[in-house]
């Protein structure tokens, strides 16, 4: 008798490949031309990345920048929400907190689970700390699952894990 397969549907964010963009963004800006005799500075923790400028085209240009070595090591753009407007700084200088969004939020969920249950394929979608869990009896549901769920452009970006 075989038992149920199952996979885990989780929205994160590799903190090593993160660190590993934003390391090579500040050696661009260190480099570049144009960043020459100006203030323009990546900090960042497990949940924000804060960025400081002087001006807003160089924000723009230190964001642009942020999201192309983000993207060359694999981390999804949907993951960075980079909509949030600068605020003024101290002096001249303007800052902007760009969150990392990482897990999927409960009323998020909801909607993934509506759309698989919507799918009338025999599975069980389940919502637990932060994740949700697929379990199915048969291996090619929950393939079906996952086929689902990419084609859905979802807001976040989301990681299928511990297929068993």
């Amino acid at each position: 008798m075989p038992s149920d397969a199952s996979f885990d549907v989780v929205s994160k964010v590799d903190p090593q490949e993160l660190d590993n963009a934003l390391n090579q963004a500040r050696k661009e800006i260190a480099g570049r031309f144009d960043f020459k005799n100006s203030i323009a500075s990546i900090e960042s923790d497990a949940t924000t990345i804060t960025v400081l400028a002087d001006d807003e085209l160089k924000m723009k240009n230190v964001v642009d920048i942020i999201q192309s070595k983000a993207v060359r090591r694999g981390i999804d753009l949907k993951a960075l929400d980079v909509s949030v407007e600068p605020e003024p700084a101290s002096g001249s200088t303007f800052r902007k907190k760009i969150p990392i969004r990482a897990g999927i939020p409960k009323d998020k969920s909801k909607l993934l689970i509506e759309a698989i249950k919507a799918s009338k394929l025999k599975v069980q979608a389940q919502y637990q700390d932060e994740q949700i869990r697929v379990s199915a009896k048969s291996k090619d549901d929950l393939q079906k699952v996952i086929q689902l769920l990419k084609e859905l452009n979802f807001e976040l970006p989301l990681q299928f894990v511990n297929y068993r």
